[in-house]
């Protein structure tokens, strides 16, 4: 069976990124893991990290075929701790290389959240690089604002065309296993 699983990004669990994470999970019932609760160093050449990162890695390559990513926008670019999650991905493409392999084909998006509805599509590079170097298939990205308290209506309108095209390709997964 397909599965999904939102990775969110940011320093506070409960902030307005936390809330396009509920629309999405409310929309298409995937996991979230909320990267604060983890240890999670940096990448380190020696590979001496003793941390949680092999272990969340690995629970998220074997258990997800569908990887959202979720991040507050920090000074125009991805929130810290979510860069510090991609830099390690580097542990599994130096040292355990077909293990990383296995992330190649699996789906993936990416919302953002800021106080303003738009951002610049420069914001996206990092993340669409990635992707693209590490052959995962990208279903799209969307940015979003809350304005006291609640999404706008461009973002619910942006995340629920996201979300059916996570649950339309799901289900296309998941009718080709049977």
């Amino acid at each position: 069976m397909s599965k999904g699983v939102i990775i969110l990004g940011s320093s506070n669990s409960k902030g307005n990124t936390a809330k396009l994470v509920s629309y999405i999970k409310e929309h298409t019932s995937f996991d979230i893991i909320d990267l604060k609760e983890k240890e999670i160093q940096h990448f380190d050449y020696e590979f001496k990290n003793q941390d949680d990162f092999n272990t969340l890695f690995k629970e998220i390559v074997n258990q997800y075929d569908t990887i959202v990513f979720a991040t507050p926008v920090y000074w125009y670019s991805m929130s810290g701790i979510l860069k510090v999650f991609f830099d390690r991905i580097s542990d599994f493409l130096y040292k355990e290389q077909d293990f990383g392999r296995k992330l190649r084909g699996k789906r993936t998006a990416m919302i953002s959240c800021s106080g303003e509805q738009d951002i610049e599509a420069s914001f996206y590079i990092p993340y669409n690089k990635s992707v693209e170097y590490l052959g995962m298939e990208a279903i799209g990205t969307v940015h979003g604002c809350v304005n006291d308290g609640a999404l706008t209506k461009v973002t619910k309108e942006r995340l629920e065309k996201l979300t059916i095209k996570l649950v339309a390709e799901k289900a296309t997964v998941d009718s080709n296993k049977e």
